[in-house]
């Protein structure tokens, strides 16, 4: 277990706008009175930029969002069983490039959706309890992760249907994950949290072979020698209740409980498990105690966009220190729970997935123009990087 380093003292965010940047309401969609739990852009592949995925109840949605500020829905997909829930989707894609959907919830099924057949490509079986999150390997989209209530993360192969890797047991976690996050340069690595408030950084380096070995596997799924990894290579506890949301911001982690951090694991050097969380800066969220409110950022990290229970979103920019609160969105007709926005490639548009079974969509009034670089976090972060002794994560 890690511990929380003392020596500098993270800075917090102030909650007065500077409204740097404005956005105006678009557009509204009301699916049905099913709450939605999940929204996604396809950050996977450039053609689909614009396409994004909505999850609730036992259906799937695919759209398209427009120029003019409208939305087109693409393809509307209905569970087979009427009492599935939807609590996550991701975009993927298989090996020839075809674009996947992967959704899971409540029936502990992972399906995944060929999109361009509208029809089921794999039904992956195996988790014990319901799924809670799903996200795509941005280097090799042919693999996802998914957190479960049964209190392990899977590795999957969606393309070939196969449970690769199981992360749980001795060193894994205590309740339900509810979040996890593939690093964004290192292939091995990945980020998990959940109810038992702790965050574990995992390597699937020593089993690699396995994931080389379930691209070209030909017999059935189910008889692949799928392994067991019981250890993390880093816990932490930077937060003192659950954590329902993680996401990497270049080798620093932001983290969502009752308010988002970000911070710096420092892994101690011929010590695996063991080092430093050093907490950094604090992204303050208003009215945001319930469980299950996932964040989410744009391409290159610029921005983050978080909802509330009251309908608002509040906007923070990632390359400010303090954080800066760029502006809040809010409608009078916006008064349900926010469960997880989604901001496009360039931040210049963000939905919110809503309890009431609305989506709703914001622009910006002056948009920024779309750059294509490598996401890092905010410059001014290295000052707080503390070298002596200790190891820094590549």
């Amino acid at each position: 277990m890690s511990k929380i380093t003392l020596g500098n003292e993270s800075l917090v965010g102030s909650l007065t706008p500077s409204n740097k940047k404005s956005y105006k309401l678009t557009n509204k969609i009301q699916e049905g009175k099913t709450p939605l739990y999940s929204v996604a852009f396809n950050f996977i592949d450039a053609r689909y930029f614009t396409c994004f995925v909505s999850a609730g109840g036992n259906g799937i949605n695919l759209y398209n969002c427009l120029e003019d500020g409208s939305i087109s829905l693409l393809y509307a997909f209905a569970d087979e069983d009427k009492e599935e829930e939807f609590n996550t989707a991701s975009w993927a894609c298989g090996v020839e490039g075809n674009p996947f959907v992967v959704a899971g919830g409540e029936k502990g099924i992972i399906r995944v959706i060929d999109v361009n057949n509208e029809k089921i490509h794999k039904s992956l079986v195996g988790h014990g309890d319901l799924v809670n999150e799903i996200r795509t390997q941005p280097l090799k989209p042919q693999l996802v992760l998914s957190a479960s209530k049964d209190e392990s993360v899977r590795l999957w192969n969606v393309e070939t249907g196969i449970c690769i890797l199981i992360f749980a047991g001795s060193g894994g976690h205590r309740n339900e994950v509810i979040s996890v996050d593939f690093h964004p340069s290192d292939k091995h690595r990945f980020v998990s949290c959940g109810m038992d408030t702790t965050i574990k950084i995992w390597s699937m380096k020593e089993f690699w072979t396995y994931v080389e070995k379930s691209f070209t596997w030909k017999d059935d799924p189910s008889k692949f020698p799928t392994k067991f990894v019981e250890l993390p290579v880093f816990t932490a506890s930077v937060h003192t209740d659950f954590v329902d949301c993680n996401r990497w911001v270049g080798d620093f982690i932001l983290s969502k409980s009752d308010e988002i951090l970000l911070w710096e694991p420092i892994l101690k050097e011929n010590s695996p498990g063991e080092g430093t969380s050093d907490v950094l800066l604090r992204y303050p969220i208003p009215n945001c105690n319930l469980w299950f409110i996932k964040f989410s950022c744009d391409l290159s990290l610029n921005y983050l966009s978080i909802g509330n229970e009251e309908g608002k979103i509040y906007v923070w920019d990632l390359k400010s220190c303090p954080p800066v609160l760029v502006t809040v969105l809010s409608h009078n007709q916006s008064k349900s729970v926010i469960r997880q926005t989604a901001m496009s490639t360039d931040g210049n548009t963000i939905l919110a997935a809503s309890e009431d079974g609305t989506i709703w969509r914001w622009d910006a009034i002056n948009k920024e123009q779309a750059v294509t670089v490598e996401a890092q976090p905010p410059p001014i972060l290295h000052q707080y990087r503390r070298r002596e002794g200790k190891s820094q994560l590549k």
